[in-house]
């Protein structure tokens, strides 16, 4: 199977400012934005061994779950249309389907056949029983969790490590990654990295058990810092301060972040390094995942 082209390894780029000097901190960004124009960032190496497997055992099929903006839908409708696959997206939100947002008429110009559900029923995406009714109801399709994230997501996270190593020729002390479902940081983990997780939703707490029971498998995997206090009131929300952020970052680096996933993990790794928290001499690389379809969209 020829898995959709993709810039491997992605760029990574030093960021310097004097804050990161002060701290006597070696900051780097590892550019997967860049991966693929529509397969954006984590979502094409979650989805990687995710398509091959389908591919391997015969599916033409493949349904996964997502809202209004998920970068993962759009990724999974981009990749499916170029590989071949028909494409079910689950979205969260019946009353969605009277106003498609820019990410779901994407995601239905490629293909994917949008099946709108209720708020309560997409709470259901992880039951067997549920599964099972949807798979019955749409013919027995590939079944890819939410964000892609699932043991064969892992798999494509972990090739990050060893690209990373290579590229710096030495082994970071801590990747730095937004956290939605905790796929991406227990991919990392399962390298043998150290990993900063910054979750993007309220009550993010969860996240340590969720990347712990994706782990649950692995034979090593390195250690989990997990930061909650940078969600800015929750999942695809935010304020002024962080938009005002976002610009910063932008002018003085020369990159484009979004206000979901990736400035909330800077502003809290930027907040993090003015406050000391890591020892003089740390060198952290801090992965951009994409996802610049839903910029200001959220």
């Amino acid at each position: 199977m020829d898995l959709i082209s993709a810039v491997l390894p992605t760029p990574i780029e030093r960021l310097s400012n004097v804050m990161t000097e002060a701290a006597g901190i070696t900051l780097y960004i590892k550019r997967d934005d860049l991966i693929h124009p529509t397969v954006s960032g984590n979502k094409w190496r979650k989805l990687k061994y995710n398509l091959l497997e389908a591919s391997s055992q015969g599916y033409t099929r493949i349904l996964t779950f997502g809202g209004a903006f998920s970068n993962h839908l759009y990724a999974t409708a981009a990749a499916g249309n170029a590989l071949g696959f028909e494409t079910i997206g689950v979205v969260r939100g019946e009353e969605l389907a009277e106003k498609l947002s820019p990410t779901l008429l994407f995601c239905q110009n490629q293909g994917m056949q949008l099946y709108f559900v209720s708020r309560s029923e997409y709470k259901l995406r992880s039951s067997d029983n549920y599964l099972l009714d949807l798979a019955t109801k749409f013919d027995h399709p590939f079944i890819v969790p939410e964000g892609g994230t699932s043991t064969l997501a892992l798999q494509g996270v972990a090739e990050m490590v060893p690209e990373v190593n290579v590229q710096l020729a030495k082994t970071a002390n801590y990747f730095a990654v937004a956290a939605g479902t905790g796929g991406t940081a227990a991919g990392l983990l399962s390298a043998g990295a150290n990993v900063l997780a910054f979750s993007a939703l309220k009550g993010g707490e969860f996240l340590k058990n969720d990347i712990s029971m994706l782990l649950s498998n692995q034979h090593s995997s390195g250690s989990l810092q997990l930061f909650t206090d940078y969600h800015f009131g929750g999942y695809a929300k935010w304020n002024p301060e962080l938009i005002a952020f976002m610009q910063n970052f932008k002018d003085e680096f020369g990159i484009q972040l979004e206000q979901v996933y990736t400035a909330k993990m800077f502003f809290g790794l930027f907040d993090l390094i003015r406050k000391n928290h890591f020892p003089k001499g740390t060198t952290i690389v801090a992965v951009h995942t994409g996802g610049l379809q839903g910029l200001l969209k959220a």
